[in-house]
């Protein structure tokens, strides 16, 4: 009997302009829908100039919204850049997406995140607004 070949099926894609990235200390990974470039798992060092271009590089992709996880405070300069270039960002509990099948690496928990992210199962954490912030640092 002939093997039928069938397209695999997944979740549906609601973020079809959906990236993510896996936050570290010195360097972050970024994915992105690996039909948008040739390249689609790519490192940034954590310096603003390098920041910069990781959101030149996903403004210059279409990218609309972005995921990450909240690791310590090393976040922070990624999402204000990020935001700063009319990007959605959120900040995901990374106890939701850590089941990531087979051996653990920042482009396997990049790629996860965005699968995630593009499929709509991450929930943003509660940030405040820019006035509540404010607020709350001038006490």
């Amino acid at each position: 009997m002939p093997r039928l070949h069938s397209k695999l099926t997944g979740l549906p894609v609601v973020n079809d302009r959906a990236a993510a990235i896996d936050i570290g200390s010195r360097f972050h990974v970024v994915a992105v829908p690996p039909d948008l470039c040739e390249q689609p798992v790519q490192t940034f060092q954590t310096f603003t100039s390098d920041l910069q271009r990781m959101g030149d590089w996903l403004v210059s992709l279409g990218i609309r919204t972005v995921a990450m996880e909240s690791t310590g405070v090393y976040w922070i300069p990624a999402y204000e850049i990020l935001e700063g270039r009319g990007l959605e960002v959120i900040v995901a509990n990374a106890r939701e997406s850590r089941a990531v099948p087979g051996r653990k690496s920042d482009v396997n928990d990049a790629q996860w995140l965005q699968r995630l992210h593009a499929c709509g199962l991450l929930r943003p954490s509660f940030r405040p607004s820019g006035d509540i912030a404010a607020a709350r640092q001038s006490r």
